[in-house]
């Protein structure tokens, strides 16, 4: 009933700029805590950023003042702002939400992850 999905990865300049998007669709009651994660090339998912409903933000500090989280909940859509990108930061990112939806007037709630969109961040 639910599908997440980001985009707006690809290749990027060091010192560049980068927004990711994770959308989320179907019979979506409301969206709450939502992160990022990475995954680069031979290594370990890791936190990036997390954004709860209430608005509290955080982030790693390998992004602290680089990346920003956001959200547009008229659109559903989660967002990762990402400046003065490194080649470090070069990692398939991750959008992974709790959402609740409804199925039939039945108010369920479940984690959801998206497929992933690779960013690359050429020196």
């Amino acid at each position: 009933q639910v599908h997440v999905a980001e985009s707006g990865g690809g290749l990027v300049q060091a010192g560049g700029s980068l927004r990711l998007s994770c959308a989320a669709s179907g019979s979506i009651v409301s969206i709450n805590t939502v992160e990022w994660y990475r995954q680069a090339p031979g290594g370990q998912r890791e936190l990036v950023a997390t954004l709860t409903s209430s608005g509290t933000t955080y982030a790693a500090d390998s992004v602290k003042g680089r990346f920003t989280i956001s959200r547009d909940n008229t659109k559903n859509t989660v967002y990762l702002q990402m400046n003065r990108v490194k080649p470090e930061d070069t990692a398939v990112y991750y959008c992974h939400a709790e959402i609740d939806y409804s199925v039939d007037g039945v108010r369920y709630g479940m984690d959801y992850w998206g497929d992933g969109t690779l960013v690359t961040v050429s020196s």
